[in-house]
């Protein structure tokens, strides 16, 4: 086969670098492909100046050459890559009302997300605020001022079940101390056990969830009740755990069932309560007292408080004093609304509630304009109220025993703050979006003289990029100018505008 001549094969070389450049050109953003097509044909030309004196091998300058050509993809990528990471994402949505939106809608849901994700959490949310059994009452010795401190003894428990009673139909009696206990053969722990009396959740009128039937609980073990957050915590919400026997304290029980979610108002935070008979509970130590009163003794309360005299088994008086179980404690979503209404009644306190002034100039936007601009504005609020109240909850119950007192000052706290800050930027938000097309005002220029306050307004002032507004914040509120207030352009000054910012 007769070889090319060098002629033909330097023409085939020149045409293949032309096509490597224009192929390179492709990579690089429109708007800047004429220049940098110019850019690279002057430095294509300069190459072939250089590479000419190479000697007498023309094909040798020609490798060369296209050497430096395959170089142009390298370039032109590297300049669509800065294009990319420089160019503002999605540009129609920069700094307008849908991408604020946006935002608000991601952080709620992320949120909510972890609402749901959290066992502490979504046992809070599901909580109704419900009543506990009408009389049911916990006792402590009248002197102590502490509800979770354990005052009572059992023997004072044995007396009172020994005597008859005119005022209490039942009495339970239980006792909170840290035991091992022994989950698998490689799963250990300590828990918060209860030694209570067998009728401890019938006094007060709480009933097991998945309670293990008569026939399958034997009286070969102790029976033992999880509370919904080690069931929830420990075995994932697993209802097969009833009817397992465990070790605790190297003792084997059987689960038969899980306590309900108003078992977290027995103080003592258990884990698990050990159901016993009375001949089988320890008389040592001070534990707590759960007694349900009849109808003549609950016409003895006043304001949920209950006044007990009574003897012991030396016959020495002693007074108690017994508090309702069957109060309404304040679910999350009333704590919550409580720190919304007080966040609002602090909001003048740390920003200006009015909206900035409207046009003093004689053009004014039309009412489906202003219809838009508050209905944004609610949607605002609406996206806020709803992000407080789950992160609220979120940073008040995602390590906390349900309902603690340290959850419920948390979840106040939070709600009160998110929402006062939250609405605070909103309003700020909503003052420097023009009242026409809803997008953030830029720009910020400094206009007048602090020395001329009282001739002509100083401070500042920022464009609305679609040529729609102007808006004007004094440096130096006067009587006459206090607040910031747009200016909105005709259709002369709206053309003059905006072919100004383009």
């Amino acid at each position: 086969m007769t070889p090319l001549p060098e002629p033909v094969l330097a023409s085939l070389c020149r045409f293949l670098q032309h096509c490597l450049l224009r192929v390179a050109s492709l990579l690089v953003p429109a708007a800047q492909r004429p220049d940098w097509w110019r850019e690279w044909c002057g430095e294509l030309w300069h190459v072939r100046q250089a590479c000419a004196p190479l000697g007498s091998d023309p094909l040798q300058a020609e490798s060369h050459i296209t050497s430096f050509c395959l170089g142009a993809f390298q370039d032109a990528a590297c300049l669509r890559r800065h294009g990319w990471l420089n160019r503002p994402r999605f540009a129609p949505l920069h700094g307008s009302a849908p991408q604020c939106l946006l935002w608000l809608a991601g952080l709620l849901l992320l949120s909510f997300l972890f609402s749901i994700l959290l066992p502490g959490v979504r046992a809070a949310r599901s909580f109704p605020g419900a009543q506990a059994r009408p009389g049911t009452i916990l006792i402590r010795d009248a002197v102590a001022n502490d509800d979770s401190a354990p005052t009572m003894a059992f023997d004072q428990v044995r007396t009172w079940k020994r005597d008859s009673q005119r005022f209490v139909d039942a009495f339970a009696f239980y006792r909170v101390a840290a035991e091992s206990v022994v989950l698998s053969s490689r799963a250990r722990g300590t828990w918060q056990i209860a030694q209570a009396s067998s009728n401890l959740f019938a006094v007060a009128g709480w009933p097991l969830r998945n309670i293990l039937p008569h026939h399958e609980a034997r009286g070969d073990f102790p029976r033992l009740v999880l509370s919904e957050r080690i069931w929830l915590q420990q075995f994932a919400a697993n209802p097969g755990i009833v009817g397992t026997v465990m070790l605790v304290d190297s003792r084997p029980v059987r689960v038969v069932g899980i306590a309900p979610t108003d078992a977290f108002r027995l103080p003592g935070n258990s884990d698990a309560w050990l159901l016993e008979p009375d001949s089988e509970i320890s008389p040592s130590g001070r534990g707590y007292v759960v007694a349900h009163l009849t109808q003549r003794g609950r016409s003895e309360m006043w304001g949920g408080l209950v006044n007990i005299a009574s003897f012991d088994s030396q016959k020495l008086e002693h007074d108690f004093l017994g508090k309702s179980f069957a109060e309404q404690l304040p679910a999350p979503a009333n704590i919550y609304w409580f720190g919304v209404f007080l966040a609002f009644l602090a909001l003048p306190a740390v920003a200006s509630v009015s909206l900035a002034e409207y046009s003093f100039s004689s053009h004014q936007p039309s009412w489906i304009r202003r219809a838009i601009r508050l209905g944004f504005l609610a949607a605002k609020i609406v996206l806020i109220l709803l992000i407080a109240y789950f992160l609220s909850v979120d940073l008040a119950y995602w390590h906390s025993s349900v309902f603690s007192p340290s959850g419920t000052y948390v979840q106040f706290v939070s709600s009160f703050a998110v929402c006062l800050f939250a609405m605070r930027w909103a309003l700020l938000d909503q003052r420097q979006r023009c009242p026409v097309c809803l997008r953030r005002v830029t720009h910020p220029a400094q206009v007048g003289l602090v020395s001329r306050t009282f001739l002509s307004w100083n401070g500042t002032e920022l464009i609305c990029a679609g040529g729609h507004t102007l808006l004007h914040i004094p440096g130096l509120p006067t009587s006459w100018f206090s607040t910031p207030r747009w200016l909105y352009l005709d259709t002369t000054w709206d053309f003059l505008f905006a072919g100004s910012v383009r």
